[in-house]
């Protein structure tokens, strides 16, 4: 090995794509600063969020269109200069324990990529149970071995090679400081995977839209233990069962739109 490379294998970009976010910003930067590069690909944002970043050191670059979050993660990815990188939002902090196995990883591991346990709090509280705990989600991985999805919503990281390895600290995700911010993140990843189901063609109906929010809600509450997080459990399994439903709810709605815009009129 040729000396110095084991440093040039160890650098590390971390990637966020930001709209809006200035409450968050500053807080996720400072628990990245032992990144070798932040990269920071802002949509539009009117509150300061990318002086926010440019100021803290950030590589702070603007898009001007909003093409869904899979295409504009691999735009973020494009901008990122070294072999490793750690995909961040900006609701997300990396503690200084999950920093350190993430040095080591990226250095000492075998592995092209990495999941990492999320921690996530609803209204100032840290939720274990719901199905949101364990939340294994992949977000470190080297460049040139992956790759977002190119969904609206929801999307993956798609590596090459083997099984990613898994980190032990949790990455915390401070989401929900109140429950609008849940209705608001419900409404648009909602009607963006409505949109995306639309396009290629599936269809529901209402019988399906009810049903999906009364098994998330059982799934979430009863086999996944939400009623062990006491009532802010019951809060955040029943607004699961509401996301379960609008998004097959905002589906139904577009094939009704679709299906009376298609049909002819009768003479």
């Amino acid at each position: 090995m040729e000396p110095g490379s084991a440093r040039t294998l160890a650098q590390l970009s971390v990637i966020i794509i930001t709209r809006n976010e200035a409450a968050n910003i500053e807080a996720c930067l400072r628990s990245v600063s032992f990144a070798d590069e932040i990269v920071v690909l802002d949509s539009g944002s009117t509150d300061g969020t990318d002086e926010l970043a440019r100021a803290m050191g950030a590589s702070v670059h603007r898009s001007a269109d909003w093409p869904g979050f899979g295409v504009q993660k691999n735009r973020a990815l494009a901008l990122a200069r070294y072999p490793w990188v750690l995909s961040l939002d900006a609701d997300e902090r990396v503690s200084p324990e999950l920093s350190r196995q993430i040095r080591q990883s990226i250095t000492q591991g075998s592995a092209a990529a990495y999941e990492i346990p999320r921690l996530t709090q609803f209204c100032g509280r840290w939720i274990r149970h719901c199905g949101w705990t364990p939340d294994h989600v992949l977000r470190l991985f080297r460049r040139e071995q992956a790759r977002f999805s190119d969904d609206l919503v929801h999307e993956r990281v798609l590596t090459l090679g083997g099984a990613p390895g898994r980190l032990k600290s949790p990455l915390l995700h401070h989401s929900y400081p109140t429950p609008a911010h849940y209705w608001r993140k419900l409404e648009q990843y909602s009607q963006a995977w409505a949109q995306q189901r639309f396009a290629s063609g599936q269809k529901t109906s209402m019988v399906r839209a009810a049903m999906a929010g009364v098994v998330a809600f059982l799934r979430s509450y009863v086999f996944r233990l939400g009623f062990l997080d006491g009532a802010m459990g019951f809060a955040v399994c029943a607004m699961q069962a509401q996301a379960a439903f609008g998004k097959y709810f905002a589906l139904y709605c577009l094939n009704q739109k679709n299906d009376i815009s298609t049909t002819p009129p009768t003479a």
